[in-house]
């Protein structure tokens, strides 16, 4: 049987061909009394010639039991992978929370596992808002209903609504609102209209986005393990000590900070005089902001719910924000930035025309059936029946509050955002995650995946169904009784 050889990991490993052999011609001159001899002999033949494909089923068999058949087809290209990923610390933080999620329900089938950390809406989305995306959907199906492509940019009354109902205050205009699938992906359209020659601050603790899609358009030089940074990214310290906002006399220029308010994960509103001091620095220090308020909705007192309601920021700030958390569109998939018409980069060039240009380049447009729904959502009947789900979600959080400080701990947020910030005094917040998910099988966030301001804190959502919450907080007081 002929050979040929295969280079494996583990030296050479000789395999037989699967060559096609000479076909054995009988004569048809036999006897009726030979008949079973002949029988034989075919039977004899057939297994002499299927040896070879049986061998070579077996080898492959045993190949790939033994983990060899990748090996076998491995190729790999000559094209480099981008230095930038190598950069990443391990996963994305939230898929890593599902898949130790994942692990402690295969260790636990019959636990009741209660999620409260990836703030994902639980509370159905009201039947005015999904009628009209159903309408929208059925339209489609007719000549007259039917829409293909749209304006890149979004629907124009959908981006009116935005300006008028939302920055009417604020002097928005609908030229200035480009719609999109949600805010997270337009943190990365920034990024990448923004390029790898900027500098950037973020706050400490803050949505991990920010970073990370720093850390792949090049902006960051490599994570140091001592400190839990990266280099050329500005750490802007916000806990209670400082009432969750920066030393803005001592922190260093950078062309881009991205601040977030009501912030993610501690759920605290900036107030209008500590969001004038930031609009101010950036002036003075031609800086662009980048001002996240997925969470405005959720903001109860007097804190301001844009950036725009400050005097002269449209001159130095982008906003993004997003339907998910207030509408439950978190699986619909809808959001929008506003870029200002004021806005120009050193040059005096307009920032909201590259802008445009990124969004018609890489982007084809939000799904119409769910601007239908964002419409809706912006309309008298559509906001207030949101505002009554958020009162749940605002409620949830009060419950959250109550329990873990009648347990002795300090807790921060959930006032003005569906997050609560608890704090365990000279703990590693993801020993206290696992803990907490081991003995109550409730799932929560550790505060280091947020930065390293985070440690020793613990995220917790408000995003759940009552009778969830209610159980979660007797668990929480029944183990740290």
């Amino acid at each position: 049987m002929k050979m040929y050889q295969t280079q494996l990991s583990s030296g050479i490993w000789k395999c037989p061909t699967m060559l096609t052999r000479p076909r054995t011609v009988l004569s048809h001159n036999y006897k009726v009394d030979h008949e079973k001899r002949e029988l034989g002999m075919l039977f004899m033949i057939s297994i002499h010639i299927c040896t070879p494909f049986i061998y070579n089923l077996k080898l492959l068999m045993v190949m790939l039991v033994c983990g060899f058949g990748s090996s076998i087809v491995a190729y790999n290209t000559k094209v480099p992978r981008n230095l930038n990923m190598e950069k990443l610390r391990n996963g994305y933080l939230f898929p890593e929370i599902w898949r130790r999620e994942e692990g402690h329900r295969e260790k636990y089938p019959d636990a009741k596992v209660i999620t409260l950390g990836i703030g994902d809406t639980t509370e159905p989305i009201p039947q005015i808002i999904t009628s009209s995306m159903v309408q929208q959907a059925w339209a489609l199906s007719t000549h007259e209903g039917y829409r293909g492509y749209g304006d890149e940019r979004g629907d124009k009354a959908l981006r009116k609504a935005i300006a008028d109902k939302l920055y009417g205050h604020a002097g928005v205009k609908d030229g200035e609102v480009f719609v999109s699938d949600g805010a997270q992906c337009d943190i990365s359209r920034l990024q990448l209209l923004m390029g790898s020659n900027v500098t950037m601050a973020v706050q400490d603790p803050s949505f991990p986005a920010y970073i990370d899609s720093g850390v792949i358009i090049g902006q960051t030089g490599e994570f140091h393990e001592e400190t839990r940074k990266y280099k050329n990214i500005e750490y802007l310290k916000c806990g209670p000590e400082n009432d969750f906002f920066p030393d803005l006399s001592t922190t260093p220029r950078t062309d881009i900070i991205f601040f977030c308010s009501p912030n993610n994960p501690t759920g605290y509103a900036a107030s209008r005089e500590q969001l004038q001091q930031l609009v101010e620095f950036a002036r003075e220090n031609g800086s662009i902001i980048v001002y996240d308020s997925a969470y405005a909705a959720y903001i109860s007192d007097d804190s301001p719910r844009t950036i725009f309601e400050i005097p002269g920021a449209k001159q130095v700030a982008i906003e993004v924000s997003s339907f998910s958390k207030f509408a439950g569109f978190t699986g619909v998939r809808l959001g929008w930035t506003v870029v200002p018409e004021e806005l120009q980069y050193g040059n005096g060039f307009p920032v909201i025309k590259d802008y445009n240009r990124i969004v018609c380049t890489c982007f084809n447009g939000a799904s119409n059936i769910v601007q239908a729904g964002g419409l809706a959502c912006l309309s008298e009947e559509g906001y207030m029946a949101l505002c009554s789900v958020m009162e749940s979600y605002r409620e949830n959080a009060k419950i959250l509050i109550d329990t873990f400080s009648s347990v002795g701990l300090k807790v921060y947020g959930g006032k003005n955002a569906p997050y609560v910030w608890v704090h365990f005094p000279g703990s590693s917040s993801w020993d206290v995650f696992a803990e907490i998910l081991e003995k109550t099988h409730i799932v929560t966030v550790p505060g280091t995946g947020f930065g390293p301001g985070g440690e020793g804190y613990i995220r917790v959502s408000a995003f759940g169904r009552r009778e969830h919450i209610l159980e979660a907080s007797r668990r929480v007081r029944t183990h740290f009784k």
